[in-house]
């Protein structure tokens, strides 16, 4: 993409919320910028003294032995991360609302890199304490009393549990083997003005395009190309949520560049695709850090909900995070990555292999290119009729000792479904044919129990 071409930036403002207007600027945290000023003597916040804090030291160990980890660069001991004197204070003390900025920087210089848009001011980057927290405050600056949000289904029930409680109405729009289904999105939108006479087409789509969870599908690029064009048709917003893109196992070459690279190349505009990227998956889940890319009025809107509520990501995760990437550089993360992805190709293969022992003829479901889940169809009647899997889970399997997610779960309208979803990411082989052969007995034992009334039912 060139940094020449033009394009037309969406004007985010007309997808806001009124709520999103009543928020008022921290009085303090909107000054801290100013700090910055040369020779600024600073009266402003109340940061607890560096001197009480009781580390004097933090060095952390990296694993030079984990699959596909490069080696960091340009340290005495490139496996070692230490922290002290002033890294180790500003680490420990009150940060920026949006992000310490030098990780901020690092990450727009990764999206450059990995997703070719140019740093043009068409988008910012804020981060987050994991992508659903800044997912859940875009979400909040964009949902009104009385709103339609689109949301692929089977859909991710963290995603789920805030809209549910927002004043908004949620519509699904199927997915399949390949992820979201355009054609159905399309029938959704072109008949709207009949099945909702007199309301607003819908603000927004929520979709997971790589290794969804719950259904481990991934949407192929001519089908994202499709949703593209329908969001500048009917202006919608596209949350892009994208926590397993990073964890993508399939064909190489052949991964589905992402919908926030596209939308310049297919829409001739920019702004109108939110992305959610998340150091859940490849670095750590429990440091709690993701981060958005969106136009900056969006960025600022979060930042803005943020001051006033949590007041900024950890400072600690941050530093971390930035001195390890730094070493990295975004070739370096990437290949990382690509050694994570290749474990969970591992993981997957282990599963499916038992799964096969024990379940074929008894059991459906896609096999994944990336991410860490099965969403598997239990054929629990031998005539096709469809038994939901919440009755199955919650009664017989319980009892036998193997838990899975029914796929109520992941349905924003709560209907009954046949699917679970199976985690491979941290079980092993024998516990993992152990739990297959259980879900086999529940299966034939289920079977079993519907031919017994269909017997009863014909005497």
């Amino acid at each position: 993409m060139s940094s020449t071409t033009s394009y037309t930036s969406v004007d985010i403002t007309a997808f806001f919320s009124q709520t999103s207007k009543l928020w008022k600027n921290d009085g303090i945290r909107s000054l801290f910028p100013l700090e910055k000023i040369p020779g600024m003597i600073s009266l402003l916040a109340g940061r607890p003294n560096s001197s009480t804090f009781p580390f004097e030291s933090i060095t952390m160990k990296l694993k030079p032995a984990l699959a596909g980890m490069p080696a960091p660069t340009g340290e005495d001991d490139p496996f070692t991360i230490t922290l002290q004197d002033e890294e180790l204070n500003e680490a420990l003390q009150y940060g920026m609302t949006a992000g310490v900025a030098r990780l901020i920087d690092w990450l727009a210089e990764f999206q450059t890199h990995t997703h070719k848009r140019v740093q043009d001011g068409s988008w910012d980057i804020t981060i987050g304490a994991g992508s659903q927290d800044v997912m859940y405050k875009a979400c909040l600056a964009l949902v009104d009393d009385g709103d339609y949000f689109l949301v692929e289904t089977p859909v991710y029930p963290g995603a789920l549990g805030f809209l549910a409680a927002m004043p908004c109405t949620l519509i699904e729009v199927h997915t399949d083997a390949q992820g979201l289904n355009p054609a159905n999105l399309e029938a959704i939108l072109s008949t709207w003005e009949t099945t909702h006479p007199g309301k607003p087409y819908p603000k927004a789509l929520y979709t997971i395009p790589s290794g969804s969870n719950p259904t481990g599908a991934s949407i192929p690029e001519e089908r994202k190309i499709e949703v593209l064009k329908l969001a500048k048709k009917y202006n919608f917003l596209l949350l892009e949520d994208d926590a397993y893109a990073f964890l993508y196992y399939g064909p190489a070459g052949q991964q589905a560049r992402s919908y926030f690279t596209l939308e310049p190349e297919v829409n001739a505009e920019q702004g109108r695709v939110v992305r959610f990227d998340s150091f859940s998956k490849v670095l750590s889940s429990g440091m709690r850090l993701g981060y958005m890319t969106a136009s900056p009025g969006l960025c600022a809107a979060v930042n803005l909900i943020t001051s006033n509520t949590s007041l900024q990501p950890s400072t600690f995760s941050q530093i971390i995070a930035y001195n390890l990437l730094s070493r990295w550089g975004p070739s370096g993360f990437l290949a990382h990555c690509a050694g994570v992805a290749q474990f969970y190709r591992t993981r997957r293969d282990m599963f499916e292999r038992v799964a096969h022992k024990h379940l074929t003829g008894l059991a459906e479901w896609t096999t994944p290119i990336a991410g860490m889940f099965l969403y598997i169809k239990l054929l629990a009647h031998k005539d096709g009729r469809e038994a939901d899997s919440w009755d199955l889970i919650s009664t017989k399997a319980v009892a036998k000792g193997v838990l899975a997610v029914p796929g109520t779960a992941f349905m924003p309208l709560r209907g009954p479904t046949p699917f679970l979803r199976v985690s491979f990411s941290i079980i092993e082989e024998d516990m993992a044919d152990e739990a297959c052969r259980r879900l086999r007995e529940v299966i034939l034992e289920a079977r079993a129990e519907a031919e017994a009334e269909a017997v009863s039912r014909a005497d």
